[in-house]
């Protein structure tokens, strides 16, 4: 059914024009529904633009579309015109079948307004390209592609995948921070904590290459066959066995972005979250994978001590056939937490715990990429006490001093340094404490320092490494009996030290000192064992922090203490005797026999067992099997 309307007399067409919200044509009021079925069809985000891959381009709302006004002033109409993209008059014809011509005037594109600032496009941003062209009397770009060609090159970075979303480095983070005349602007304080606020800085800091892996020469170093491996994409199936922070997490990222380059398939579980269907699911989705395009899966298995043995049996004929390259990172010991049968069937790739130098150069990468400028404390005068009101020098600084603390404190866990970082400088920003003078020097009062003290105060004391079920349990135990076994009483309080603010149960260390005055100081100083169980019923009374101090006094008189293995060594030789007996073990000779009853007796048990408190003079007597008589197992091993 056909509706007349104004738009049948050219006179009344021409007074009720309205203006499409989207593309910014001026048509009459009939014809505007069916114009933005079409436009709304060919542009669903409300922005005629031609597609351009790997762009990403901030659109305008509906909304602000229709804020603008209907009849386009000359300038924009220029400005408009200098946007319109060229894509071979395909739009044009598209348009033309069905809506009117488009007057004179009216702008195809329409302007982009300012990004507001604090908005992610508004740090720093100046006018649009186009727009700067026009100012600056060039000519103008053919289409958005050229106008936009350096903000592609920027937003090429993210296109790879979901996972760099919300990612920067320290290049990123210079360009984000531009300032007119070439001169980089440092980043606001509101700034920084916006970098900070909503993610971990140690999963936003987390490197993509393996040239921006540091800390682990020995493991993945330039001339290691590792290196070469993962540089070819021939990734074999990998324990990765390390220290929270030392990178095994990281090392797996890094594997993942690669395998995304050369289409390998990577999946990620946790053990902690993860079932047994889960890995059914993946392996199965590996096979088809497998099966119809030849393509590769790389699963990555996280906490894989979580698993138990059951549960790791079910990749053994994956990773054997080649269905699944399996890497598991784990903290503990693969020889006790990884089943043998698969463990034969990975390589286990030790990753230590980050030097404190290693550590200082992912801080320094985070401070930089942050904008955060470093306060030398080795420099007599400082630049930055200077001429505050420049737009290149940051307002938020850090001590170079509360770096190298803090890389310090982590005990080489990078997540625990970068947290650790975060946590101060959000801190420092919360309260807006700004300073004045600092060491005679006077700064801007506008400015916020992150202190060597601020640092100490987020972590409250160092980090230590201790697992009170793990690998590091048992290391600091040998290396507590070690010491005093060697009379190094210094080396063990600290090894004492070490396991009890590490969390480590005093009672446990209270049975190791009894089993140590016995083993280890024996007969050379009998009271020894009488020290050792008193300490531990007093640990037991009174408990921790208390008790520490009894634990050190032990340690201490049982390191100082004369030491005799005589015992101990006499009582191995005899269970070396025992287990090594070839046939049935010899009887009790009868003589040693007790003879409780009339017939025992009889059968001549206790016959000729001289009572020795019945002689004055000593009693020569066997009391060995004959099989094992003349044998002294305080001289000798073997019997």
């Amino acid at each position: 059914m056909e509706v007349s309307g104004p738009e049948d007399d050219p006179l009344l067409a021409q007074l009720h024009r309205v203006q499409c919200p989207v593309c910014q044509q001026a048509m009459p009021a009939a014809h505007i529904n069916a114009h933005l079925d079409r436009c709304l069809l060919l542009h669903p985000a409300g922005l005629a633009e031609p597609a351009q891959p790997r762009a990403k381009r901030r659109r305008p709302s509906e909304s602000s579309a229709l804020k603008q006004p209907a009849t386009p002033t000359a300038a924009e109409s220029s400005e408009g015109e200098a946007e319109e993209p060229d894509d071979g008059g395909e739009s044009e014809d598209r348009e033309s079948d069905d809506a009117p011509p488009t007057p004179s005037g009216a702008r195809l594109l329409p302007d982009f307004p300012g990004a507001r600032p604090g908005s992610p496009g508004g740090k720093g941003a100046g006018p649009r390209p186009a727009a700067a062209a026009a100012a600056a009397g060039g000519a103008s770009p053919r289409s958005w592609g050229e106008a936009e060609a350096p903000e592609e090159e920027e937003a090429a970075g993210d296109a790879d995948g979901e996972d760099d979303a919300g990612r920067w480095d320290a290049d990123a983070g210079a360009a984000a921070f531009g300032a007119p005349g070439g001169r980089p602007r440092a980043p606001a304080a509101e700034e920084v904590r916006q970098l900070l606020e909503g993610k971990p800085l140690a999963d936003t800091m987390r490197p993509d290459a393996l040239q921006d892996f540091v800390g682990q020469g020995r493991a993945v170093g330039p001339e290691t066959l590792l290196r070469s491996l993962l540089e070819a994409s021939e990734v074999p199936s990998l324990i990765l066995w390390g220290p929270p922070g030392c990178g095994k997490t990281t090392l797996a990222h890094i594997i993942a972005n690669n395998s995304k380059k050369h289409s390998i398939r990577f999946v990620t579980l946790s053990a902690t979250s993860a079932k047994t269907t889960d890995v059914r699911d993946v392996i199965k989705q590996a096979q088809n994978e497998k099966r119809f395009f030849k393509r590769k899966t790389i699963l990555f298995i996280d906490e894989i001590h979580r698993f138990n043995k059951s549960q790791q049996d079910t990749f053994l004929p994956h990773v054997e056939c080649g269905t699944i390259t399996l890497i598991g990172a784990t903290t503990e010991n693969p020889s006790f937490q990884v089943n043998a049968a698969l463990l034969s069937r990975c390589r286990v790739i030790v990753l230590e715990k980050l030097p404190v130098e290693a550590v200082v150069t992912i801080l320094m990468r985070a401070v930089n990429s942050l904008g955060i400028q470093v306060l030398d404390s080795s420099r007599p005068a400082d630049p930055l006490s200077h001429g505050g009101n420049s737009s290149s020098e940051s307002s938020v600084l850090i001590e170079d001093k509360a770096v190298d603390t803090l890389a310090h404190l982590s005990d080489g866990d990078a997540r625990a340094g970068l947290n650790g970082l975060q946590l101060a400088v959000l801190a420092r920003l919360s309260t807006r404490k700004t300073f004045g003078k600092k060491g005679g020097q006077s700064y801007p009062p506008s400015r916020v320092l992150v202190t060597e003290s601020d640092v100490k105060e987020g972590l409250q004391r160092s980090h230590i490494l201790y697992d009170r079920a793990g690998e590091e349990h048992y290391n600091c135990i040998s290396a507590l009996h070690k010491s005093m076994r060697g009379s190094d009483s210094s080396a063990a309080l600290y090894w004492l030290g070490r396991m009890l603010e590490g969390g480590e149960d005093p009672l446990y260390v209270a049975r190791r000192l009894v089993r140590f005055a016995s083993e280890d100081v024996g007969l050379a100083d009998p009271s020894a064992l009488t020290q050792a169980v008193a300490t531990y019923q007093g640990c037991h009374f009174i408990g921790m922090p208390e008790c520490e101090v009894l634990l050190a006094q032990c340690v201490v008189y049982l390191a100082r203490a004369p030491k005799s293995v005589e015992v101990y060594s006499a009582y191995n030789n005899v269970k070396a005797c025992l287990r090594g007996h070839q046939g049935p073990l010899p009887p009790v000779p009868l003589h040693l026999r007790n003879a409780p009853t009339r017939l025992m007796k009889d059968l001549g048990y206790g016959q000729g067992y001289k009572y020795n408190p019945a002689y004055s003079e000593p009693v020569e007597q066997e009391y060995l099997p004959q099989e094992l008589r003349g044998v002294d197992f305080f001289k000798q091993r073997r019997c």
